[in-house]
């Protein structure tokens, strides 16, 4: 395991035009076959992330990000999770956290990088989950985000790699935006856009249907979506 950089959810240069589809078909399958530490996921895996405003639920999606979904899962049978922030929180864009430890705000040690895997048809639209990641397109790791509005910008584009998508929130969506209005500004190492109160990923863990049945909350009414001249964005 080694320390990993700073991973953010932010525009990417842009590649050559190639044809890029052939490309990350093969690469992908190479990835695939080849990758040593990630295996084939469980179907239809639902993960509970508890965090210190509440719990939600995300639904893990393999058959189109097998790659992204098995290493997602490998951290989380781990336990790599417990006791980490939600270090990053952008109103009307995305929160993102998983990488640094809650005590003493540094990066925690990683496994080797993934493939990104960004390409499998799955879009960055409000409620799914992708990989964080940092400059270079097969660097993410373990830090995760949650789109908290659509943010077709995260999308790959015939000219540059996009952020891979791998699940998505199917319940407890209301505490991901309460996280998602959070007080943010300078704290700790974080220059900007961070909880001023911290907010805690206490526990994610993998849950069967049944046990995430018996603990939603009643149906919540549902809330007006954000305006489009509202959405931020990325940085």
């Amino acid at each position: 395991m080694h320390t990993h950089s700073r991973n953010r959810i932010a525009p990417r240069r842009l590649l050559g035009r190639t044809t890029r589809s052939l490309v990350f078909a093969i690469t992908a399958t190479v990835a695939l076959l080849a990758h040593p530490a990630v295996h084939a996921a469980e179907p239809s895996s639902l993960v509970k992330v508890s965090t210190s405003m509440g719990d939600f639920i995300i639904e893990v999606l393999p058959d189109r990000a097998p790659l992204t979904a098995a290493n997602f899962l490998r951290y989380v049978k781990e336990g790599y999770y417990s006791g980490t922030l939600i270090h990053r929180v952008v109103a009307n864009f995305v929160i993102q956290g998983g990488g640094h430890d809650a005590t003493d705000y540094k990066l925690k040690s990683v496994h080797d990088p993934v493939f990104n895997e960004s390409g499998n048809g799955l879009q960055n639209k409000r409620s799914m989950v992708g990989l964080a990641r940092g400059d270079g397109a097969h660097s993410g790791n373990a830090q995760i985000y949650v789109n908290l509005v659509d943010n077709p910008d995260l999308d790959p584009l015939p000219t540059r790699w996009g952020y891979a998508v791998f699940g998505r929130v199917v319940q407890g969506m209301d505490v991901v935006d309460r996280i998602g209005v959070t007080a943010t500004g300078a704290f700790g190492p974080f220059k900007a856009d961070a909880p001023l109160k911290p907010v805690i990923i206490q526990k994610i863990e993998v849950v069967d249907a049944a046990a995430a049945q018996a603990t939603a909350p009643p149906p919540a009414a549902p809330t007006r979506a954000p305006s489009s001249d509202a959405i931020l964005s990325p940085k």
